[in-house]
């Protein structure tokens, strides 16, 4: 097993941040300031294009943190953040850009499908070798309860594979704004946790029903779909049962804020 190896702290408004290493892999750590011993565990992903400490991201972590007491964690994906590009990464990039910018609606999709495949299934086992490490720590342990907290686009087509597989997440956020696949279809029929899944309602690039037909294969007893207007880059939070994770996460103490 690979360990934690923590690079930095900072401190502020309740929350610790700590940035660290398992093996190649960068990400980073919130935590509450008092120490919260086995508080929940969400993971975060990241869209594509981005990084662990996004804004969006990292406003998200700090008030799941400071909201309801659980420790956030949000890792690079392959190429992406702190990562090495590789040249083929590089021009894959370079290719979805400008078949967005074209509108080319066939090859958004052709190099979409194939580049979230390949991410997926690097990125996958390093979240599973980052969550066997931090169950480690003190702090975390192996009873805590794990969610996914959610990711849009890049988030969402790893976030989906790997719960998919992975036992210990007991709850799921997942967003769309990703071009949907037969892979990611027979993933999600694998699902059975409690799911909300957050739809930009008019995303330019990605078909409106392949997004509710991945929302519809989802075998959970407990999953809500949650609308909202907006193209591929204006996606909001907006709208979501913000107490979802607290009320499956309910180790001790989960589904409690805080006291002030």
């Amino acid at each position: 097993m690979l360990p934690v190896d923590f690079t930095a702290e900072t401190s502020s408004n309740g929350v610790v941040e700590r940035d660290f290493v398992v093996g190649e892999v960068p990400g980073v750590l919130w935590s509450p300031a008092s120490g919260s011993e086995r508080a929940p565990l969400v993971l975060m992903g990241h869209g594509g294009g981005q990084h662990k400490k996004t804004p969006a991201l990292a406003a998200r972590a700090r008030d799941a943190v400071t909201t309801w007491g659980f420790t956030v964690v949000a890792i690079d994906a392959p190429g992406h953040g702190d990562r090495p590009r590789t040249a083929e990464d590089e021009q894959i990039r370079a290719g979805l850009r400008q078949a967005m910018e074209a509108g080319d609606a066939g090859r958004v999709k052709s190099i979409s499908v194939a580049y979230g495949i390949a991410l997926a299934e690097r990125a996958v086992p390093e979240w599973q070798a980052t969550l066997d490490a931090l169950r480690e720590l003190p702090e975390i342990g192996t009873e805590a309860p794990i969610g996914y907290g959610g990711g849009i686009t890049l988030g969402t087509a790893i976030g989906i594979p790997l719960t998919a597989i992975e036992p210990r997440i007991s709850a799921a956020i997942f967003g769309g704004g990703f071009v949907v696949h037969d892979g990611l279809i027979e993933a999600a029929r694998r699902i059975t946790v409690p799911v909300q899944f957050l739809l930009p309602w008019d995303d330019e690039h990605v078909e409106r029903q392949s997004a509710l037909a991945l929302f519809d294969a989802f075998a959970s007893a407990e999953k809500t779909l949650h609308a909202n207007p907006g193209d591929h880059r204006s996606v909001r939070w907006s709208g979501l049962d913000k107490e979802f994770l607290a009320r499956h996460l309910n180790a001790a103490g989960a589904g409690t804020p805080p006291p002030a």
